[in-house]
């Protein structure tokens, strides 16, 4: 049975130094309040999981959290780069940032083998692309029944998955819908999960095309109203677009991205 924390909490059990973390969900339903925590909470040495990091995958970043990431696609939606990122890569600031890029298909693919129990997963996508050639875990695959060459990835099992959703009952079960990625795939290939929600309901409404998590795969629930927020929760709130356009100058420079941290990010924790 999935156990009610609150967010400080569940960060505090489930998240460790040196752990690989996934915090996923698409567009929509993006876990920024879980992000936050593990920033205030000081963890360090991580490695970040995520097929499209943008703007919280950036703050990890810019906070020393990461030491690697593994990813298909990073920026900030619809406005340009992630510059704490780049900071990360180009110039080792705060700390030298290790990364493995795949491709979006490769990524899903990956954590699908990891839901499955399977050691890897087979696919076509990275043919004519220069992919394999950067990153170690991308191998040549023959076919046994048809001699064809195809591509293998290794299995995402990481160590803690995160996603937000719209709700859960009081006995940790989880409903989500709207724009769903990987983020099924992700609880349950991973170790541990935390799942922060809007609302903690006393019966959940069944809903065409949700997705139910069922508490026994899940390991925590937390209730955070916005916790999805600048991204958007259908049903809850629309997605901050302001937002993200205020984030382009705080993390092209360093002092004003401290100052964030010192301002911003410690002002959640009072207001939570």
């Amino acid at each position: 049975m999935a156990r009610i924390l609150q967010l400080d909490e569940a960060i505090a059990e489930l998240v460790h130094d040196g752990d690989s973390i996934a915090l996923e969900g698409f567009t929509h339903l993006i876990p920024v309040a879980a992000g936050h925590e593990i920033i205030r909470q000081g963890r360090r040495d991580l490695t970040l999981i995520r097929m499209t990091p943008d703007i919280v995958y950036d703050q990890l970043i810019g906070a020393g959290c990461a030491r690697k990431l593994v990813f298909s696609w990073g920026g900030n939606p619809g406005v340009g780069s992630l510059h704490r990122f780049r900071d990360a890569i180009q110039n080792s600031w705060p700390v030298p940032l290790e990364i493995e890029e795949h491709s979006h298909a490769g990524m899903a693919n990956r954590y699908a083998a990891g839901a499955s129990g399977l050691p890897f997963a087979v696919l076509r996508g990275y043919r004519g692309t220069d992919l394999p050639a950067q990153t170690d875990t991308i191998k040549p695959i023959e076919c046994p029944f048809t001699g064809e060459q195809l591509t293998a990835v290794p299995a995402l099992n990481p160590d803690v998955g995160i996603i937000h959703a719209q709700q859960a009952d009081r006995a940790g079960n989880v409903q989500m819908w709207g724009i769903t990625g990987v983020q099924k795939e992700t609880v349950l290939a991973s170790k541990r999960s935390l799942v922060t929600v809007e609302e903690i309901v006393d019966e959940l409404t069944p809903r065409p095309g949700a997705v139910v998590l069922p508490q026994w795969v899940v390991t925590a629930v937390a209730e955070v109203p916005g916790g999805a927020s600048p991204s958007y929760a259908q049903g809850y709130y629309e997605r901050d677009n302001a937002y993200y356009q205020q984030w382009d100058p705080i993390g092209r420079d360093r002092e004003k991205f401290a100052n964030w941290l010192e301002t911003e990010v410690q002002r959640e924790r009072s207001g939570r």
